[in-house]
């Protein structure tokens, strides 16, 4: 599929237009950024990392019938996507305590939590992500009650899908972000599933092998990376 035009540039990835109207092609950077942008870097291969773990997970997602806007695979660092109109609205899934809901709730970091909340929040850098509800969505026409209790009903399938996925590779889902969007008046799950997206905990050790290393200065980033594609293709 060719590439005809660069509509977008963020932190993570690129986005390309194509010559079907219907299709874009992601491409993930190694760029690593946090704290809003304040905290930039440059973590090699992470690009490559972050396209092989969602492709795997988007396809895995599929065979129980997650509707995804994963096409296909183009090479290391690109996949061919739908393209959606997104929800302005991103979907935290959270299953142990940890960073801001200890900050907020005064919650024990690592406790697991005795049913998994759903945050919702809105995609706006210059209000800072606001927390919002179902009814925020409705009342900003952002997205109608029964498109926010189908995201719902997506992000607790997908949560109970991937618990159990990455058990099976002895790490813990701590929590993780989705976004969505529609394509021809249906919702899709969008963005991506990487270390990027989600806190990953080693069964046993507890070690953090996602983007917190970076965050907080922990080093070894990239071989977390790696070591996170390894168990999520069981190498």
């Amino acid at each position: 599929m060719k590439k005809t035009k660069l509509i977008y540039e963020g932190k993570a990835k690129k986005l390309h237009e194509t010559e079907d109207p219907d299709l874009l092609v992601v491409e993930f950077k190694d760029d690593m950024a946090s704290l809003d942008g304040r905290k930039k870097g440059v973590i090699k291969n992470k690009g490559i990392v972050n396209s092989k773990i969602s492709t795997y997970i988007f396809n895995f997602l599929d065979s129980y019938h997650i509707p995804s806007h994963f096409e296909k695979s183009l090479s290391d660092r690109e996949i061919l996507v739908k393209r959606l109109e997104m929800v302005p609205i991103e979907v935290i899934v959270r299953n142990i305590a940890t960073g801001s809901l200890c900050d907020k709730y005064g919650c024990k970091e690592g406790d697991s939590l005795q049913y998994p909340i759903i945050e919702f929040y809105l995609k706006n850098d210059k209000l800072n992500d606001p927390m919002m509800n179902e009814y925020h969505a409705a009342a900003f026409g952002l997205a109608t009650p029964e498109e926010m209790r189908t995201i719902v009903r997506f992000a607790t399938k997908v949560n109970a899908i991937l618990k159990s996925f990455f058990i099976r590779r002895k790490v813990r889902l701590v929590d993780f972000k989705l976004e969505f969007g529609r394509f021809k008046g249906q919702l899709y799950l969008g963005d991506e599933i990487s270390p990027d997206t989600c806190r990953f905990w080693d069964l046993e050790t507890g070690e953090q092998l996602d983007k917190d290393r970076f965050r907080k200065d922990m080093g070894r980033v990239e071989e977390a990376y790696q070591e996170m594609l390894r168990r999520v293709l069981n190498l």
